[in-house]
């Protein structure tokens, strides 16, 4: 038993042995000798499925497994198996789609894989589902044969051109193009964009998710750049109207803007798909606008007047509860009330305004441009203002309300006798209820101060009587007296004038200290002594 295990044990290290040996002796290097093989490409496709209407990219893979008939050193099997200089063009062949892109270089492709360029296709409109041969062409050089020795090696090269072909499917998939759209969106303002999508696929999409993006930053959808709607199910043929809140900014140029987007869906068996080939623009409204017409004013200087014209709606739609404001922001000219509502204004509709302003004191008689807003309710009642209106009118230098005259402006010293006072209206208003009163100084008086008239239109006049007395002994000359009212303007509103003045002369009477007859008995007594002087000389 031991005999045979030892025979085992020796019988085993000698084959080790043996083995050994002969993997440690040397081989002598293959000094000359031939090299046989051929490079072997094959094209494969990572691209499987294309949607009609659409434009892809095919993506391709170049293997080379290559082939060696007759080996030697690896520098020339590596040579015989390369294909150099590779090229490779895409064709439409019998297949529903259009090649975008020429032929490509891919250079030397070594034994493994290779990747190439994409190749930009574009799938028909109306491309069948279906699977599709596409032939690819593959042309390149390589060597046929290396023949060597100790002093270098020759070549044998060749040329191959090879038509290749890959498989593609054309989906059933549901697709969506814009068949109609409608806006009454404008310029600085929002509104309701309309778009309406066919599903011309094979296949019901449900759940239909379709978002739409604005890349100008001029179009927005509720105050962002997209927006989604959904469409719950949509068959083949079928339309359906989804709609978006769209706003565009003030003074943008009315133009087409464009939209892009897609539509991301369930297909039958419930797997999500993306439609991504919605594309369109739109033009949106001009911005509203409006205008002012046949401004003047009948304003003064220190006095209250209207600001009257014609506002004009110019489109492009109607505006609601509109509403002519009043926004200058002078110090002199007060608005009585900014505020005037005209109504609503179909496009190209007119209507007048008035504005009552009070002008202080301090303006100037000049021209003036007052800035005024339009606010008005749109369509949808939100309310919106239009700032860009200038009303252009002139002021009047300021006038008295009144002009007075006194008809008998003489009064003997230490008498009293009637004054009567032409008072004449000069605004362009009528007045009521006019309450006139006198007021004199020493050596004037008045106990009868006060008129009164009931009524006066404009250019109207009438007459008011005082009651005025003078002192005696008072120097005889001009005295000033005064006189103001107190009335209602047309408004009702009651109003103080400016204080007038006249003048009222003074002249000798029986309680007076008068210079004309003291003078008089003077030259009379002069003369009397004269003649008697004269008299007693002659005696």
């Amino acid at each position: 038993m031991r005999s045979s295990t030892s025979k085992s044990v020796l019988l085993a290290v000698g084959v080790i042995f043996v083995l050994l040996v002969s993997t440690i002796t040397p081989v002598a290097a293959q000094t000359s000798g031939q090299v046989f093989g051929e490079p072997t490409i094959e094209v494969s496709t990572p691209t499987k499925e294309f949607k009609p209407g659409t434009q892809a990219e095919l993506r391709l893979t170049l293997t080379n497994r290559g082939v060696i008939d007759q080996g030697g050193p690896s520098r020339y099997e590596d040579r015989v198996t390369t294909a150099r200089g590779v090229i490779i063009e895409a064709r439409a062949g019998s297949t529903p789609i259009e090649v975008n892109t020429g032929s490509i270089g891919v250079g030397n492709v070594p034994t493994g894989t290779t990747s190439v360029d994409p190749i930009s296709v574009s799938v028909s409109e109306n491309a069948d589902p279906g699977l599709y041969q596409v032939p690819i062409d593959v042309s390149y050089e390589y060597t046929r044969l290396v023949e060597f020795d100790s002093f270098g090696a020759e070549y044998v090269d060749s040329s191959r051109s090879r038509t290749k072909y890959v498989t593609i499917r054309v989906r059933d998939d549901a697709r969506f193009r814009v068949v109609n759209i409608t806006s009454d969106a404008q310029i600085g303002d929002s509104g309701i964009l309309s778009v309406e999508l066919q599903n011309t696929g094979e296949n019901t999409a449900t759940r239909a998710d379709v978002e739409l993006t604005a890349p100008s930053g001029a179009l927005t959808f509720s105050g962002g750049t997209s927006s989604t709607a959904r469409i719950d199910q949509i068959a083949p043929g079928e339309t359906a109207t989804v709609t978006y809140d769209v706003e565009f900014a003030s003074g943008s140029a009315v133009r087409s803007y464009a939209i892009t987007g897609g539509v991301t869906f369930k297909d039958p068996e419930g797997i999500t798909r993306t439609d991504e080939s919605i594309s369109f623009g739109f033009v949106p409204l001009d911005e509203q606008q409006f205008s002012v017409d046949n401004v003047s004013t009948d304003l003064r200087v220190g006095e209250n007047g209207d600001l009257v014209g014609t506002v004009i709606n110019e489109g492009p739609k109607p505006a609601q509860n509109v509403v002519v404001r009043y926004v200058d922001d002078s110090p002199n000219i007060v608005p009585v009330e900014d505020a005037v509502a005209v109504g609503t204004l179909q496009p190209g509709e007119r209507a007048d305004f008035r504005l009552p302003l009070e002008a202080n004191t301090e303006a100037e008689a000049v021209g003036r441009v007052a800035d005024l807003s339009i606010r008005y309710r749109d369509d949808d009642d939100d309310r919106r203002e239009y700032n860009e209106v200038e009303a252009v009118y002139t002021i009047g230098p300021e006038r008295e309300e009144f002009s007075v005259e006194i008809d008998d402006q003489e009064i003997e010293a230490g008498g009293t006798t009637t004054v009567d006072v032409t008072v004449t209206n000069n605004l362009d208003e009528p007045v009521s209820n006019i309450e006139a009163r006198l007021f004199t100084d020493d050596p004037l008086s008045s106990d009868d101060d006060e008129a009164f008239a009931a009524s006066l239109e404009p250019g109207e006049s009438t007459t008011m009587t005082f009651t005025l007395s003078a002192a005696g002994g008072a120097t005889l000359k001009t005295y000033p007296v005064s006189l103001d009212f107190r009335y209602d303007d047309a408004d009702g509103d009651s109003q103080l004038s400016d204080t007038y003045r006249a003048a009222v002369t003074l002249t000798g009477g029986t309680g007076g200290l008068s210079f004309g007859p003291i003078l008089v008995a003077v030259v009379v007594i002069g003369v009397l002594a004269g003649g008697v002087v004269y008299y007693r000389r002659r005696s």
